[in-house]
């Protein structure tokens, strides 16, 4: 264990509420914009091809309105997430065709797997909840986004 969670990862400026983005790839450029925020993005270019050659192959909207599009990229050194709550739901493609309105985005170093799986694992485990779902929607700041995932 790397300690490459939830906690270590994302911080009051990785989360954003009231996405207004009406596509999956403007949902895609508001959660790069929102990444890069970190500094931690050498390419922004290269990172959203990553996303959206990602998104082509398989569509990264899962269930419960959540989508977590990723990108393997040499544009970060560590991995860089972000999280994104829209007003409005968005078809992202998702398994259960439903809108998306909880975006988590992810982007790692081409070389390294295990933080990423580890990260994401942890996402699910959490989104399997309709309890914290439901609170992430009614937040209304990050920091209580933030404490809802890390508590």
């Amino acid at each position: 264990m790397t300690g490459m969670n939830l906690k270590t990862v994302l911080t009051r400026d990785s989360i954003a509420l009231h996405l207004a983005g009406a596509s999956k790839e403007a949902i895609i450029d508001e959660l790069l914009a929102i990444a890069a925020r970190s500094g931690k993005i050498k390419d922004l270019a290269a990172a959203r091809k990553s996303v959206l050659d990602r998104e082509a192959r398989m569509s990264t909207g899962m269930k419960h309105g959540i989508a977590i599009p990723h990108g393997k990229t040499d544009a970060v050194d560590d991995l860089v997430a972000c999280i994104g709550v829209a007003d409005k739901g968005v078809d992202f493609d998702a398994l259960d065709e439903e809108p998306c309105r909880i975006f988590i985005m992810t982007l790692s170093p081409a070389g390294k797997t295990g933080p990423h799986l580890q990260f994401l694992a942890e996402v699910s485990l959490l989104f399997k909840s309709a309890e914290k779902r439901s609170a992430i929607l009614a937040a209304s700041s990050s920091e209580e986004i933030l404490a809802i995932l890390t508590e």
